[in-house]
């Protein structure tokens, strides 16, 4: 399974894209994660249902400087991504 997800709020120059990663990859998850012109974070992430909302609610409840007012998210088809890597 692979959901594309966007990310509003406090969430860029806040290390909001390393937590993204870091969060996935100890999920074992494969995507990515980048950056949006708007101020937003978007990114998409494969790997069972179960993680998948793992990462989903841990980006809702992030700790620290960042904050996410709003986080919208859908499934896409999967890819043959081997790593999570910021963009």
């Amino acid at each position: 399974m692979r959901v594309y997800f966007k990310a509003g709020g406090r969430v860029q120059g806040v290390g909001f894209r390393w937590f993204v990663r870091d969060s996935a990859l100890a999920l074992g998850l494969k995507g990515w994660v980048r950056n949006l012109p708007g101020g937003d974070v978007e990114g998409e992430a494969q790997g069972q249902a179960g993680k998948l909302e793992r990462l989903l609610a841990e980006l809702r409840d992030c700790r620290g400087p960042a904050r996410v007012d709003e986080l919208k998210h859908y499934e896409v088809p999967e890819t043959a991504d081997e790593n999570f890597e910021i963009r």
